[in-house]
């Protein structure tokens, strides 16, 4: 073989680096980390050269798709699988919506999580709070704090009822 390859290009035989293509570049991406098919675009936008095909881009994107290396649906549930601990499930119906995620994907990647925001918004509360809110003001703290990370306020109220008969 004429040429060694690099993790960052490839070597031609006089020693000079060449470009990765922008199929390559993707792989690469995707070997990391799952990637909506809008973030991937951002992300390989600034390997375009001048003189290639607006059109490549696109086309290299089609065939991930169709080979399933790059999946919504995947990246998807991998991102509610991440952070639904922190966030609840507004948050992540907006960020995901925010990825150029289609909707279809969005709610299928939220189904499970539908059932349990409870316990989810349950458990973020008693690691930030130690006790419910002695003060209307220290419970609108506690309020705030819940709605800013996407649970529902209908969430939060049984949050705060539940916290409230702990011992």
């Amino acid at each position: 073989m004429d040429t060694l390859e690099t993790a960052a290009g490839a070597l031609s035989p006089c020693g000079k680096k060449r470009p990765l293509s922008l199929k390559a570049r993707a792989v690469q991406y995707l070997a990391r980390r799952e990637y909506s098919r809008a973030e991937l675009r951002s992300k390989l936008r600034r390997y375009l050269l001048p003189q290639d095909d607006p059109g490549e881009l696109e086309r290299v994107l089609d065939e991930l798709q169709e080979k399933n290396l790059l999946s919504e649906t995947r990246y998807a549930e991998s991102r509610v699988r991440t952070r639904s601990g922190r966030f609840g499930n507004a948050r992540l119906e907006y960020e995901l919506r925010q990825q150029g995620v289609p909707a279809e994907a969005i709610a299928e990647a939220l189904e499970p999580f539908k059932e349990n925001e409870a316990e989810r918004a349950l458990a973020l509360w008693r690691r930030r709070f130690s006790s419910p809110a002695d003060t209307p003001k220290e419970r609108a703290k506690q309020i705030r704090y819940l709605l800013a990370r996407g649970f529902s306020f209908d969430t939060v109220q049984e949050v705060l009822r539940l916290a409230e008969e702990l011992p």
